[in-house]
C-alpha cells in the first residue's frame, strides 16, 4: 500500500518535469527556427538589393501600411508618456531642489529608454500582429504552399521586404516618439513655470550626447528586426484555420515583448559600460 501511495504521489511530479522538458525542447526548436529565418531573410534582402532584384514595390506597400497602422497610436502613446515623465521627474526634482536638471533627466530618459520602448511596443503590437495575421492567413489558405510549388521562396518574396520596411519604419517612429515626448515634457515644465526655457534647454544640451540618439536608433533597428522575425515565423507556421491564426498572433505579440525587454536590458547595460557618461 505504501509503495502504491509513493508511486501515486510521484506521478504529478513526473508530469511537471515532463512538461517542463517539453517546453524547454519547444523553446529550443523555436529559437533555432527564428535564427534560421533571420539569417535567411537577411541574406535574401541583402543579396536582392545588391543584385537589383529586390521587390521595392512590396517594400513601399508594406512601409506605408506599417506607418498607417502605427503612426497615430505611437503619437497618442508618446504624449501621455511625456506628461507622466515630466510630472514625476518634476516632482522629485522640486523636492531635492534640482529643478534645473529636469531637462537633462527628461531628455536622457526619453532618448535612451522611452522612445525605443514605445516604438518596440508599437512594432510588436500593431505592426507585428498585422504581419503575423497577414502571413498566417496566407498560410492557412495554402498560398505559401502554392509559392513553394512554383519555386518561389516565401521568405524572399514576403518576409524580406517586410523586414526592410519594418527597420525603416522603426527608425522613423523612434524619431517621432522622441520629438513628441520631448516637446510634451518641455511644455509641461516650462509652461508650468517650474523652470525657464533657457535653463531647461541648457541642462538638456549639457548632459545629452549624440550617442544617445544613436543608441535610440540602434535599439529601434534591433527591436524592429526581432519583432518582424518573430511575427513572420509565427505567421508562416500557423495552422488550424482562423483560430490558429489568432493563436499565432497572440503568441507573436507575447514572445516579441519578452524578447524586446531582454534585448533592451542587454543593450542598455552594454551602452552604460562602454560609453563614458558625463557632462558634454
Amino acid at each position: 500500500m505504501s509503495g502504491a501511495l509513493t508511486a501515486g504521489s510521484r506521478r504529478p511530479l513526473i508530469g511537471v518535469v515532463a512538461g517542463m522538458r517539453g517546453r524547454w525542447r519547444a523553446g529550443i526548436v523555436t529559437t533555432g527556427h527564428l535564427v534560421l529565418l533571420a539569417a535567411s531573410a537577411t541574406g535574401y534582402a541583402v543579396s536582392d538589393i545588391v543584385r537589383g532584384r529586390f521587390s521595392w514595390s512590396e517594400f513601399v506597400l508594406q512601409a506605408w501600411f506599417m506607418t498607417r497602422v502605427s503612426l497615430l497610436p505611437t503619437i497618442l502613446v508618446a504624449i501621455p508618456f511625456g506628461v507622466i515623465t515630466s510630472v514625476q521627474i518634476g516632482a522629485v526634482a522640486a523636492q531635492i531642489g534640482a529643478t534645473s536638471f529636469s531637462g537633462a533627466v527628461n531628455g536622457i530618459g526619453v532618448l535612451r529608454q522611452g522612445a525605443p520602448l514605445v516604438t518596440s511596443l508599437m512594432i510588436a503590437g500593431a505592426v507585428g500582429s498585422a504581419i503575423c495575421s497577414d502571413l498566417g492567413a496566407r498560410t492557412v489558405r495554402e498560398e505559401i504552399d502554392a509559392l513553394k510549388v512554383m519555386g518561389i521562396s516565401p521568405v524572399q518574396r514576403l518576409v524580406a521586404p517586410r523586414l526592410v520596411a519594418a527597420l525603416l519604419v522603426a527608425m522613423l517612429l523612434t524619431v517621432v516618439v522622441a520629438m513628441t515626448a520631448l516637446l510634451t515634457a518641455f511644455v509641461m515644465n516650462v509652461g508650468g513655470g517650474s523652470i525657464s526655457a533657457g535653463a531647461y534647454l541648457d541642462s538638456f544640451v549639457s548632459f545629452s550626447q549624440p550617442t544617445d540618439l544613436v543608441l535610440a536608433e540602434l535599439k529601434a533597428l534591433i527591436f524592429g528586426f526581432v519583432a518582424t522575425i518573430v511575427a513572420s515565423h509565427k505567421g508562416l507556421s500557423a495552422s488550424g484555420g482562423p483560430k490558429g491564426v489568432a493563436d499565432a498572433v497572440n503568441q507573436s505579440v507575447v514572445l516579441s515583448v519578452i524578447l524586446l525587454a531582454v534585448v533592451n536590458v542587454g543593450i542598455t547595460q552594454a551602452y552604460v559600460m562602454l560609453v563614458p557618461q558625463g557632462v558634454a
